[in-house]
């Protein structure tokens, strides 16, 4: 049974967890690497980073308030784009969450450090290590980590009253810095603002923009949130605002005292400012720089744990969403049943912080999860796009985005954008995650989930639209309809016959008319004008056959005859010479060894003006019933439904749609087959049958479906040689297993769509 956290966080909390997640190294440790970069431009790209993330925050809000659950922003990815997103971004943020805290850990400690090199601190430091070790950085960091997992283990209401505790105390220091400070800074640092350009404003943008990372992270415990409809956005826009106008200020603040090379060198510039300006400050005989010092270490203290509290409390929820989801190990699901908190998550996630600090320095591998925190936000305003669009009946958030969808499209944009400008090894880093969250999910989860995300059924259904007006445009055409039947010498009279009698209706529906060419093939070494001369036996039998075959039709019928030493090229010439608008012909079935070598129908497929069908099992037979039947993709090329339309019109037929589904296919996917089906009876002419094969036999069971038709319309594709012997197309597989006459079509279309097609197939209907 699962069991429900406690929703005990009010508005103060959320801006609390939100805030402490967010003030941190951002201040603290940032400001004078990306001085480097942007020199004191830094302050724009504070602002800059601020706005990127806006976008995403937002539809955080919007998202969180349809789906309160533990998880935030891996939820709604999952939800939204499908649980192999969902695993990579479940996955990766949990492991980027656990690298932030713990460089917030091990940062805060250099400020620790740094008292130690005051001239006041210098005069008690023997006096404690005589009497009591002073721990090193690391020991402190763990220090640190022990009591945030004691404390988050307890509950989550402790750690978020803790959180507001903090972040309150916080506040007032860097209040009291600012005010103090701002009425000194030197108009002259802020000389050359621009000097560093466009690129090293962006560069520093994308530095400081996972300083933001903790506005979305609150949405992790959004199951714990009280009234998370009015808490959870506004929690979001006023802790975003005021981190913002605070990051901003401090940053404007510290270029303005502090020279440009040593802001930049520094770890510890809000330590180096202080001390710079209040050192030796003097108050009715105290001297009180000391304690200034001390006042700004203790805010970065703060900042920073509060950072790592809110790191575990919003890390451990990663893990516990996955294995609610069967992404991730059973065991996280646990909730201690006293507590209700999720025990092995946050013992896990508090372990590996533990391990980080003590052994690891951070810095860098925390600079690379960076970039795929943007990535996150690119997911996230890309699941909201598919929740909005899908139209679902139990998507109602109690907070709508304004802006919709710019606002999303502007932080998909943005976020590509800055990712680019990142360092290769960032970029390296975020795809390294991408690729182990994917193969967690294909080796681990993916036989564990039969679940889809939204924005896959909105993909079908938006290839389902389209494909609807492609046909209806198809349908419509109003000109006339040339069929070129090329015949061989060696094709029999029932061979012939039945093709003529496949093209007589479709022409006859469409108008036109059917032109049967017999192209002669001889050697190199004899001239085609002497070969064209000879009137042979076999030349009068065509042509008196033919013209018997033609007699009784209702539609015109040219006959003629082409000498050429290449028969393929001489059918794609013709075609292109008569204006013809399909070619018919026969097409015997070949193994997938006979693909190696290349076949004369793959090379007309490829090369021919107009679109080719080829037909196997050719016999003449009474058509009642004609099956069209697609294979990965449900959505039929609009050439099959207009060939199985003119026919079953002319010949009084009924058409049946057929797709092969898995036994576990989800209804979402039968759902949308069966609209797409319902709009093509809505087109067609004549009755038309809606037919959902769920079945793991594969052709074999698809087969069996089929008996009951008397032709059969499939799609086919140009084979690429050596790759269909690895991989056969299930069309040419089902047109060898069953005896009806076969139709294989392969538009114009098709072929130009030929490359990305199998490839987005693959991804919508797998």
């Amino acid at each position: 049974m699962t069991k429900d956290l406690e929703r005990d966080l009010g508005l103060g909390a959320v801006i609390a967890i939100s805030m402490g997640a967010m003030i941190g190294s951002g201040i603290f440790i940032l400001p004078g690497v990306a001085m480097a970069e942007a020199g004191p431009a830094v302050i724009l790209a504070f602002v800059i980073a601020a706005i990127l993330v806006v976008p995403a925050a937002l539809s955080i809000a919007e998202l969180g308030t349809a789906m309160p659950e533990a998880g935030g922003d891996y939820v709604f990815i999952e939800r939204g784009l499908g649980p192999s997103f969902g695993t990579i971004a479940g996955l990766g943020t949990w492991l980027m969450l656990m690298l932030k805290g713990s460089l917030a850990l091990y940062g805060g400690m250099f400020y620790i450090d740094f008292i130690y090199s005051l001239p006041t601190w210098e005069l008690a430091v023997p006096l404690l290590e005589a009497s009591l070790p002073i721990p090193g950085v690391r020991a402190l960091g763990i220090t640190f980590a022990l009591i945030f997992i004691g404390i988050n283990l307890i509950g989550v209401k402790q750690t978020g009253g803790i959180q507001s505790i903090m972040v309150v105390i916080m506040l007032i220091i860097l209040g009291v810095f600012v005010a103090a400070t701002i009425v000194q800074v030197d108009g002259a640092n802020y000389d050359g603002f621009f000097d560093e350009g466009i690129d090293g404003i962006l560069g520093a943008t994308a530095l400081v923009l996972v300083s933001y990372a903790g506005v979305t992270k609150v949405a992790a415990v959004a199951e714990e949130i009280e009234n998370p409809g009015r808490n959870l956005p506004l929690g979001l826009a006023i802790s975003l605002g005021v981190t913002a106008f605070l990051y901003a200020l401090l940053v404007f603040v510290l270029v303005g005292v502090m020279e440009a090379e040593d802001l930049a060198d520094s770890n510890e510039p809000m330590a180096e400012a202080t001390e710079l300006l209040f050192g030796n400050a003097v108050l009715g005989g105290f001297e009180v720089g000391f304690f200034a010092v001390v006042g700004i270490i203790i805010a970065a203290v703060l900042a920073l744990v509060s950072t790592a509290n809110a790191g575990i409390l919003t890390a451990s929820r990663y893990p516990l969403a996955l294995s609610r989801d069967k992404l991730f190990l059973e065991r996280f699901e646990y909730i201690h049943p006293r507590f209700n908190t999720p025990t092995v998550a946050i013992l896990t996630t508090g372990a590996a912080i533990i391990f980080i600090v003590a052994t690891q320095n951070v810095d860098e591998i925390a600079k690379m999860a960076g970039a795929f925190q943007i990535l996150v936000y690119i997911l996230v305003c890309g699941a909201l796009i598919a929740f909005r669009e899908r139209d679902l009946e139990w998507y109602n958030p109690d907070f709508h985005t304004p802006g919709y969808p710019w606002v999303q499209l502007f932080g998909i944009v943005s976020g590509i954008f800055i990712i680019t400008q990142m360092e290769a090894r960032e970029i390296l880093g975020s795809i390294a995650i991408v690729i182990l969250g994917f193969l967690w999910f294909k080796y681990y989860a993916a036989d564990k989930v039969d679940r889809e995300g939204v924005a896959k059924g909105l993909a079908r259904r938006e290839a389902g639209r389209q494909f609807v007006q492609d046909t209806e445009a198809q349908l419509e055409r109003a000109d006339e309809f040339e069929i070129l039947i090329p015949i061989r010498q060696d094709v029999t009279r029932e061979q012939e016959d039945a093709l003529i009698n496949m093209a007589a209706p479709i022409v006859k529906q469409r108008g036109g008319h059917i032109r049967v060419v017999r192209f002669d093939e001889v050697p190199d070494q004899v001239p085609l004008d002497t070969a064209a001369a000879e009137l042979s036996e076999a030349d009068v039998e065509f042509e008196q056959r033919t013209d018997e075959l033609v007699r009784d039709l209702e539609v015109p019928v040219e006959v003629g005859e082409i000498v050429s030493h290449d028969t393929r090229h001489a059918v794609v010439n013709f075609a292109e010479r008569s204006g013809a608008d399909l070619i018919l012909a026969r097409q015997e079935a070949t193994s997938r060894l006979g693909t190696l070598f290349g076949r004369d129908t793959d090379w007309i497929m490829e090369h021919a003006p107009c679109d080719v069908v080829f037909v196997q099992h050719e016999q003449r037979v009474d058509v009642n019933e004609i099956a069209v039947v697609t294979d990965r993709s449900p959505f039929n090329d609009p050439l099959k439904v207009e060939l199985a339309n003119a026919m079953a019109d002319i010949l009084g037929a009924r058409i049946r749609f057929l797709f092969a589904v898995d036994e576990s296919a989800p209804e979402e996917l039968a759902e949308t087959i069966a609209d797409y089906h319902d709009e093509l009876d809505d087109l067609c002419t004549v009755p038309v049958e809606s037919t959902i094969v769920r079945t793991d036999e594969g052709v074999s069971g698809l087969s069996r479906e089929l008996e009951s038709s008397d032709l059969v319309i499939v799609s086919t594709v140009t084979h690429r040689r050596l790759p269909d012997l690895l991989i056969e197309q299930r069309s040419d597989r089902l047109a060898a297993a069953i005896e009806q006459p076969v139709l294989l079509v392969h538009s114009k279309q098709t072929r130009r769509g030929s490359f990305l097609r199998p490839i987005l197939d693959r991804l919508l209907f797998d």
